[in-house]
């Protein structure tokens, strides 16, 4: 084992350039103009919990050009650690253009460099050092970066690690949707905790379910802890092999959605670090989500830990018994 100092996190997986439309716009095509972020929902969370305090760090591979250099400095600029990020004049950084809007984005990506990461890429030292290893199924959906996920995975799981899967299963990224659940299921054996969108579930598993009904397919695949964020209808919370409870959403107003999910991911992995029970990582989650989906473009910093804290409310007052809507 590495006598480094730990990681809090380390995601795997895609760091890219978003091109987010600066006019709100329903769909991309009535999007005209875009400013470049930092982007890949890994690297967000990773930025995110730096902002929060966390050392965190990535291993992605970008181009070495322009763009690449761009993502490496945003990345250090947020105290971010790029000792993993593999910058190869050989590749291609990748980018996505997106709308942004107050719900779930509309998007078109153009993939290079990110799935381009091989297992040699991932140092069993950079694993042996972190608390918890997180990927996305973005990663997973091309290889050779799915089999570079699947050997950090083997070996967190070796060294004892918190493994974090999110199952952002699209079509548009993943057109074989029976690969897909097939590998996605085969990395979900290796999970400690997942975070879906319901829109994640929906597709993923069909549009036909109930919410609850969701969290324990998701739960059947492995992750002992899994919570489903549904919008506006708040997020729900699968613990110890129940529910244990709704979290209802609060008025808001959104002026960007983009990112929502991982500053969500990284409030509640962070407050799990920080040794919280579930129902209070849920609140901490919703308190981070919130002051993202009030600006536009990356999550306001600096973030106060302890303040966002004191702010919680009691779990037994804050999370109720839940009714889906009809």
């Amino acid at each position: 084992m590495s006598d480094a100092p730990a990681i809090d996190l380390l995601a795997i997986g895609e760091t890219l350039v978003d091109f987010i439309s600066i006019e709100p716009a329903g769909s991309l095509a009535r999007a005209d103009t875009f400013r470049r972020h930092l982007g890949g929902s890994p690297a967000n969370i990773a930025v995110n919990m730096a902002r929060l305090g966390m050392r965190t760090a990535v291993i992605s591979k970008t181009g070495a050009g322009a763009f690449g250099q761009f993502l490496e400095r945003q990345l250090n600029r947020h105290g971010v650690q790029t000792d993993y990020l593999v910058m190869d004049p050989h590749v291609r950084t990748s980018f996505i253009f997106i709308a942004r809007t107050s719900g779930t984005p509309d998007f078109e990506p153009r993939r290079n460099g990110d799935y381009k990461l091989t297992p040699g890429d991932v140092p069993p030292e950079a694993i042996a050092r972190a608390r918890i290893v997180h990927a996305s199924a973005f990663a997973l959906s091309r290889p050779p970066c799915r089999m570079a996920v699947g050997k950090a995975f083997q070996l967190a799981a070796q060294y004892g690690k918190i493994v974090s899967l999110d199952p952002n299963y699209s079509p548009v990224i993943w057109p074989d949707y029976e690969e897909a659940r097939q590998v996605i299921g085969e990395m979900f054996r290796y999970a400690t905790i997942t975070k879906a969108s319901l829109d994640d579930a929906r597709r993923f598993f069909g549009a036909k379910e109930k919410p609850e009904t969701y969290l324990e397919m998701l739960h059947e695949l492995g992750p002992q802890t899994v919570v489903l964020t549904m919008g506006r209808e708040g997020a729900l919370l699968w613990h110890g092999g129940r529910l244990r409870g709704h979290l209802p959403a609060r008025p808001l107003t959104v002026a960007d959605a983009t990112g929502a999910g991982d500053a969500f991911w990284a409030g509640y992995l962070t407050a799990m670090l920080d040794g919280h029970p579930p129902e209070r990582c849920l609140l901490f989650a919703r308190e981070v989500a919130e002051r993202k989906l009030a600006a536009v473009g990356p999550l306001p910093a600096p973030l106060n830990r302890a303040e966002l804290y004191a702010r919680l409310p009691e779990p037994s007052a804050a999370l109720k018994p839940f009714h889906a809507s009809t």
